[in-house]
């Protein structure tokens, strides 16, 4: 009784893994999830979490950027920005929670950088390059260690409002270059919201005093009629609470928690909320690939449904995250090997040449890619790798990385990491939507580099 009882738990976690979505991102540690919908397309910014830790504490150089069609396959794009975007700015740590958003075809992306008040880069294009328009802090108040966790939304009639702050809460009126603002109200053009009780709600703080339940790492928007300031709220470990108003300038109303604690969350928590193609979506990090390191975060996504009256329900932190694609990923078009929907023991790196690429492949890493239309069956698949080892072999699977075999493409070393051939092989038939595995094998070490993949009919 005992032995089936232990096959069973065995046989139930690893299809608890097959399953599990969240973390979204598995080759960092991202954090502070700061999502935006541009032309068909979730781009996601996030702060970036180091691998070694300095000094006990939050270690983050730069701000990554990923993006999805579908809400389960997630493109890296690389760093897009990082302190060193900033001439004016001698600092070696501390590139904290960021947010992008678009206007007239550019990109605007609010960088709060720790003990330095908030910076703006500007693009061409969501995924950059991002340059410095201003030479100089975009905020540069009385608070600047908390000017950190910048929000910013454009309403209706065209004014767009920047908010931010740790433990209070500040906005300014941007103007419409987006990286100045209007000086004329407040104090020197920001005003800082009344933190009230009836806005915010109330918890006894650290010196057991009551005050408001905001913390920090606000998201603002606005959806139908109402406007909505959801942010990690309750000192520390943070829960994620919401309040609304009527006004983008308030007055708020507070409306209580959306996510409770759970125990693979950090002690700090940080939300964006978007609708992308039907669907409400709320981002945040947990702990759960660092098995409990608060230093080391990684984002996770659910999908949630607005109650009638507008209202957020509580929403559960789970393994799973999203469940159903909102697209199927098209496998005869170039697919980027960094287009990942969960990994295992890789990374990703990046050249001018090749742009964004998967490296550190050892034996037995794989990449799962999901919602594949392989429609009435593919014949061949195609592949860019680069080894300056002894090469390997990509085993193509479907719906589990132990499950079907549709091909193996095997190869040498190609005379270099960056070296890179376009090799291909046959593929069994399979038709339909799959979950696709790319299983890699071979000898000790890091085998090869991996830079993108196609199916052929």
């Amino acid at each position: 009784m005992y032995k089936k009882f232990t096959i069973a738990c065995s046989l139930f976690a690893t299809l608890f893994a097959l399953n599990a979505q969240n973390p979204i991102i598995q080759t960092y540690f991202t954090a502070d999830p700061a999502p935006m919908v541009y032309d068909g397309t979730v781009y996601l910014y996030t702060s970036h979490d180091e691998d070694s830790t300095v000094n006990n504490f939050f270690t983050m150089y730069d701000t990554r950027c990923y993006s999805s069609k579908d809400m389960v396959n997630w493109t890296d794009h690389g760093a897009v920005a990082s302190l060193k975007s900033f001439k004016w700015m001698n600092k070696d740590n501390g590139a904290w929670a960021p947010q992008c958003i678009e206007r007239n075809g550019k990109f605007y992306l609010y960088v709060p950088i720790h003990g330095e008040g908030i910076a703006v880069l500007v693009s061409d294009a969501p995924t950059g390059p991002f340059t410095d328009p201003i030479g100089k802090r975009l905020i540069d108040s009385d608070h600047i260690w908390q000017d950190i966790d910048p929000t910013v939304a454009i309403d209706d009639n065209g004014q767009a409002y920047l908010y931010w702050g740790n433990p209070k809460l500040w906005f300014v009126k941007l103007n419409k270059d987006m990286i100045s603002y209007d000086k004329n109200i407040g104090d020197k053009g920001i005003v800082s919201i009344d933190m009230t009780t009836e806005s915010f709600g109330s918890k006894a703080g650290r010196d057991g005093k009551p005050g408001p339940t905001y913390t920090e790492g606000p998201w603002f928007y606005k959806r139908n009629s109402l406007y909505y300031m959801v942010y990690a709220a309750e000192g520390i470990p943070e829960y994620i609470s919401y309040s609304t108003s009527s006004s983008p300038e308030g007055p708020w109303t507070y409306k209580g928690n959306i996510m409770k604690r759970a125990d693979h969350l950090a002690f700090t928590n940080h939300s964006g909320i978007i609708d992308f193609k039907g669907n409400s979506y709320i981002f945040y990090h947990d702990q759960s690939l660092s098995k409990g390191q608060g230093f080391k975060r990684s984002v996770s996504v659910e999908q949630f449904a607005y109650n009638a009256d507008g209202s957020i329900p509580v929403i559960p932190a789970t393994k799973e995250g999203v469940i159903k694609s909102v697209a199927n990923l098209d496998p005869y078009k170039r697919v980027e090997a960094e287009t990942i929907a969960w990994s295992e023991g890789l990374k990703t790196s990046g050249n001018s040449q090749n742009g964004v690429y998967v490296t550190k492949i050892t034996n037995g890493d794989y990449i799962k890619v999901r919602s594949v239309d392989l429609g009435k069956g593919a014949k061949t698949f195609e592949a860019s790798v680069a080894s300056a080892a002894s090469g390997g072999t990509i085993e193509i699977r479907i719906d589990g990385k132990d499950s079907q075999l549709l091909g193996s493409l095997n190869f040498s070393a190609t005379g270099g990491d960056q070296s890179w051939k376009t090799l291909s092989c046959k593929l069994e038939k399979a038709t339909g939507i799959h979950d696709v595995y790319f299983v890699f094998k071979g000898g000790k070490g890091n085998l090869f580099n991996f830079d993108w993949w196609k199916f052929g009919k």
